[in-house]
């Protein structure tokens, strides 16, 4: 059955925009938040039916990530690393692991995490599995896992002394094993924005990983090559953060437009908020028509949809004045979430497309400068 965006945006609008602020930083909130998903079997939207997912098409599954996004940030975030994990382990040989999770995470009866953005890093990886007798050694730590106390198990890479990259599934959960090997996780980082994921680093010591909970191993820099495939994947978050700080903009215009105290027409936040409107719409069409596109051309998508998720939040925290100064306000909320969609997956690449859009703005705004300006 077709995803009905309709009938996701109604939810959203209902059940989730209310609340977008208190779910920020309760994580409570976003666990019942995530829940609700699952009752509506939307958290295996790429699954197909024999394991209780919804088989949705590409393009299905990207309208809805910019719908969740636009409504929460946090949200957004926290459902799509269960979302990957599921299609890590649609990819896996392991039939009984599939079997064991994959029907209970289309409904979110079982929540699982990722933990391989450390792959991407350069040097000596920060966690390292060494084969042993009926599985893997794993030592070290993993920088950033979402989910504590929400998800009840990962899926986390190690890198092999061959350079492939093990993945495998751990309880989320601190865990001593027979075998001496332990499981800590810190307490949940103090982050700027979206703290109610629960963001944690995990310490492997001399922990077993037993062959039948391995999910697959992949070659050596796979990562990056997925990396290049999926370079559009997280500008559906940009494009949502994006409409989130322009339905700010439009409430706030049509409030003082109400507003009898008021003497001006306000024509200049008016103009702000069309030419936006407009850019994000021209955006938001050319990313979704750019799969067959060369890989640069999507690349430097990318770092238009960032780029304009950060002037649309900066845009509706200008025109929302001092109260877009309280915690509590959705442009203050909106104007974090886009810190986070700018650095999400971010890959060198992806840091230099961003980056390139600031150098073009500034020669732009050179050449607009008045005469006898310096």
């Amino acid at each position: 059955m077709p995803l009905s965006p309709s009938q996701v945006e109604q939810f959203l609008r209902e059940q989730v925009a209310p609340y977008a602020n208190v779910m920020d930083h309760n994580a409570i909130a976003l666990k019942t938040a995530f829940q609700e998903l699952g009752q509506h079997s939307w958290l295996g939207l790429r699954l197909p039916r024999i394991w209780q997912g919804a088989e949705v098409s590409e393009p299905e599954y990207r309208q809805f990530q910019e719908l969740v996004a636009r409504y929460s940030g946090a949200l957004a975030f926290l459902q799509v690393q269960h979302q990957s994990a599921g299609a890590f382990l649609l990819r896996s040989e392991n039939e009984s692991l599939k079997q064991t999770y994959l029907p209970q995470m289309a409904t979110g009866q079982i929540g699982v995490g990722v933990g391989f953005s450390h792959l991407r890093r350069t040097g000596k990886p920060p966690l390292q599995a060494f084969p042993v007798a009926d599985g893997y050694q794993m030592q070290g730590t993993v920088p950033w896992i979402t989910g504590f106390g929400i998800f009840q198990a990962v899926i986390v890479a190690a890198v092999l002394p061959d350079d492939r990259a093990v993945y495998g599934l751990i309880p989320f959960t601190p865990t001593e094993q027979a075998q001496g090997g332990c499981l800590r996780f810190s307490d949940p980082m103090p982050l700027a924005a979206m703290t109610s994921t629960q963001t944690v680093q995990a310490e492997f010591q001399n922990w077993w990983l037993a062959t039948d909970q391995v999910v697959l191993i992949q070659p050596a820099q796979a990562i990056h090559t997925s990396d290049m495939a999926n370079v559009l994947q997280h500008s559906f978050f940009a494009l949502g953060c994006a409409r989130a700080g322009l339905d700010v903009m439009a409430e706030e215009l049509q409030r003082r437009s109400q507003d009898t105290i008021l003497e001006d027409s306000l024509p200049m936040p008016e103009q702000v908020y069309q030419t936006l409107k407009q850019e994000w719409q021209e955006c938001r069409s050319a990313i979704y028509a750019a799969d067959h596109q060369p890989f640069q051309e999507r690349l430097n998508l990318r770092g238009w949809a960032i780029e304009l998720a950060g002037r649309c939040a900066h845009a509706a925290v200008t025109v929302s004045a001092g109260a877009a100064n309280s915690l509590h306000h959705p442009a203050q909320r909106i104007y974090r979430e886009a810190l986070v969609f700018t650095i999400a997956g971010q890959t060198s690449t992806v840091m230099q497309a961003t980056l390139s859009r600031f150098i073009a703005r500034q020669r732009q705004n050179c050449c607009l400068k008045p005469e006898g300006s310096e």
